[in-house]
């Protein structure tokens, strides 16, 4: 009798459980419809209905430049800022000429102290900004932390989190009064998981997610939708691979950031390319914890050691 009940009992849980996994793969799989699929099929979120101006950080290239032009080819006018006046210029020209918008350029480096932001507020605050993207960034070195320069630290993390909390802090307060807007921060996979050689990176990163998914629940109810984007990786100029053709893993910018947008309204947190979420639900639904640890510090150690033989091969041509 004892061992009916105790084979009822786990027959119970083991129903019950396979009916919880069969519905989350449901659910995840319904989600990448919505996501992936439905943009796609043209049936995303008019950005227009947020403002009429998108603001851009780190626009003169890469990820940067294609949400800077896409968000152009959507009817929305783009403020440029980045901290070279003549690539600003070139982006400003181009988009000008391809969509009948109109720009605005300001030149800025993030990796400066608080006086880079006095006079933003007074530039931007006559405009009806309805898209913010947080996506100015500096690449990090792989090198063991301390090892790394005190003003690399101070700098990575002046560029890569300083700056999405300052432009948020300056432009929100007029998407509050207005009762909608969007902050995109751009962030990355790699601050998902604690990475051995890169960690003044990976932490900035892993601020940009925290700190999104914190103003999102405190002001979703106020019209404000605030997404964090963490591609993988995508073939741009920071990751070395600008000049490479993309593929299924590793799209151009162009290709990220159309998918990237449709995801706008609908995710707030997301990977921003259907590669790169099957990747990140693969690695971290499946792999364990140890074993993630083990493939990064083989991963940043083969990279570090690539790096090196670049480099001395370099100088010594």
């Amino acid at each position: 009798m004892a061992d009916g009940s105790a084979a009822t009992v786990l027959a119970v849980f083991g129903g019950v459980f396979l009916l919880h996994r069969s519905l989350y793969f449901l659910i995840q799989i319904l989600n990448g419809i919505r996501t992936f699929l439905l943009p796609y099929l043209g049936l995303s979120t008019d950005l227009k209905r947020y403002g009429s101006w998108a603001v851009v950080t780190g626009c003169t290239d890469g990820i940067g430049r294609c949400y800077a032009e896409k968000l152009a080819g959507r009817g929305l006018n783009i403020v440029l800022i980045s901290r070279s006046l003549e690539k600003l210029k070139q982006v400003q020209q181009h988009i000008e000429s391809q969509f009948s918008v109109q720009t605005k350029i300001i030149v800025k480096d993030f990796g400066g102290n608080a006086e880079v932001y006095q006079d933003l507020d007074e530039q931007l605050s006559n405009l009806d900004i309805g898209i913010l993207v947080n996506n100015v960034g500096m690449a990090s070195m792989i090198n063991r932390f301390a090892d790394l320069k005190i003003e690399v630290c101070w700098k990575m993390l002046n560029v890569n989190a300083l700056s999405a909390v300052m432009m948020t802090h300056i432009v929100l307060p007029g998407m509050l009064s207005r009762q909608r807007g969007v902050v995109v921060n751009v962030s990355s996979l790699v601050g998902s998981d604690p990475m051995p050689l890169m960690s003044v990176y990976c932490a900035t990163k892993a601020f940009l997610d925290f700190f999104s998914s914190c103003l999102h629940s405190e002001y979703s109810s106020k019209g404000i939708f605030v997404q964090c984007v963490r591609p993988a990786f995508v073939a741009t100029k920071m990751t070395g691979m600008r000049n490479k053709p993309g593929t299924a893993f590793t799209p151009t910018a162009d290709q990220y950031v159309e998918q990237a947008l449709g995801t706008i309204g609908v995710e707030q947190r997301t990977s921003g390319f259907w590669s790169h979420s099957l990747m990140a639900w693969v690695t971290f639904n499946i792999i364990p914890a140890w074993v993630r640890n083990r493939i990064w510090w083989k991963l940043w150690s083969t990279a570090r050691k690539m790096y090196i033989r670049m480099a001395k091969s370099g100088h010594q041509q």
